[in-house]
């Protein structure tokens, strides 16, 4: 996927208060995909900018994107990142640095000095964010933590389904509708227990579910033990293995050897006639977004399947890609995020199997 990321940054007195803003957009439909902001004390604005910057990266990591265009009115910047300016001030040099560290972890990154008037939106951000650091704790919903997170966020309890038949024989299970076991169906009522038990969770705490019917079957469950309802987004289904649904992982790299062996180094590969791991990053974090657009500042139940939790934490954590492999997450397993109306995030818990059925 290729995206365009403008980024800004300014000092009110230079040094002075300063602030970034960063926004990035789908490069074919111009489709807005993330913005990120925040004031950063004391600084430069050349600091700042290069800040813009490095928020911006990050964000496009998390997107899963592969190749990057970056737009900024800061010459410095660009010609600096470009290799035709040496970084000489000190201050800058850990910050570049930084830039091309990210910089590494796409296929492709190109920078393009762009004038003040065509990167407005970064440039609103950016004094958005130096006017609510200036205006203080009364802007602010709750103080700063030590993360830097601003604001009530918005708290998702996330829950694995439970125990299926495919799961069991350890098969690829996407968008086929395999049911719980009856194991599985305990697993689901241990865990809808647990969250009936939490504080944070009552009747009014809304249950969002995957489509597909081992998600549904352990958030009614859930449901029935608040005393809540269900609603279903699509948005949370499963990732789509094509022909390699109900397969062994033995079974499809027999099958497809070459994309088999693809496909488990490269995220943007997908299995035949399904969906890659970054399309579903893509739309798991546009589900996000809706989700916190809609309940912000709530806590929320989430009930899925691996993949889509695995975004969610990913997107938690800021990592990049190789969590989803190197992550392991069981059945009617409880993790926990939350998300900022800042743009921090800040994960919780991860794999919590204590509820589990002993019988």
């Amino acid at each position: 996927m290729k995206v365009v990321l403008e980024a800004d940054g300014g000092s009110r007195g230079n040094p002075g208060p300063a602030g970034y803003g960063a926004v990035i957009r789908d490069a074919a439909t111009g489709e807005l995909l993330a913005e990120r902001s925040s004031g950063i004390g004391v600084a430069t604005n050349n600091v700042a900018e290069y800040s813009g910057l490095l928020a911006g990266l990050r964000a496009a990591a998390e997107l899963g994107a592969d190749e990057v265009q970056v737009r900024m009115d800061s010459k410095l910047v660009v010609e600096q990142m470009s290799g035709r300016w040496q970084v000489k001030h000190p201050a800058l040099q850990p910050f570049a640095a930084e830039a091309r560290t990210l910089v590494k972890e796409f296929a492709r990154v190109t920078f393009d000095w762009i004038p003040r008037e065509r990167n407005k939106e970064a440039d609103r951000l950016a004094n958005e964010a130096m006017d609510d650091q200036a205006a203080g704790p009364a802007r602010k919903s709750t103080p700063a933590r030590w993360t830097g997170a601003q604001g009530s966020p918005t708290r998702i309890l996330l829950l694995r389904h439970g125990q299926t038949p495919l799961s069991v024989e350890r098969r690829y299970s996407g968008r086929g509708e395999p049911p719980l076991t009856p194991l599985g169906e305990k697993q689901a009522l241990a865990a809808a227990a647990r969250l009936a038990a939490m504080s944070t969770v009552d009747a009014t705490t809304p249950i969002i579910s995957s489509p597909l019917g081992r998600a549904r079957q352990t958030a009614r469950a859930v449901a029935d033990a608040t005393g809540g309802s269900v609603d279903v987004h699509n948005g949370l289904t499963e990732t789509d293995f094509g022909a390699w649904e109900g397969l062994t992982f033995a079974e499809a790299a027999a099958r497809d050897p070459e994309l088999h062996s693809r496909w488990l180094a490269d995220t943007s590969v997908p299995p035949p006639g399904g969906e890659s791991f970054d399309e579903v990053h893509r739309r798991v974090r546009k589900t996000r977004d809706e989700l916190v657009a809609t309940h912000g500042g709530k806590t929320i139940v989430v009930v899925s399947h691996v993949t889509p939790i695995k975004s969610l934490l990913r997107m938690g954590l800021d990592a990049g890609p190789a969590l989803l492999f190197r992550l392991h997450l069981d059945l009617a397993s409880l993790s926990i995020v939350e998300f900022y109306p800042d743009g921090n995030a800040s994960v919780r818990l991860v794999n919590d199997i204590s509820h589990h059925p002993t019988a």
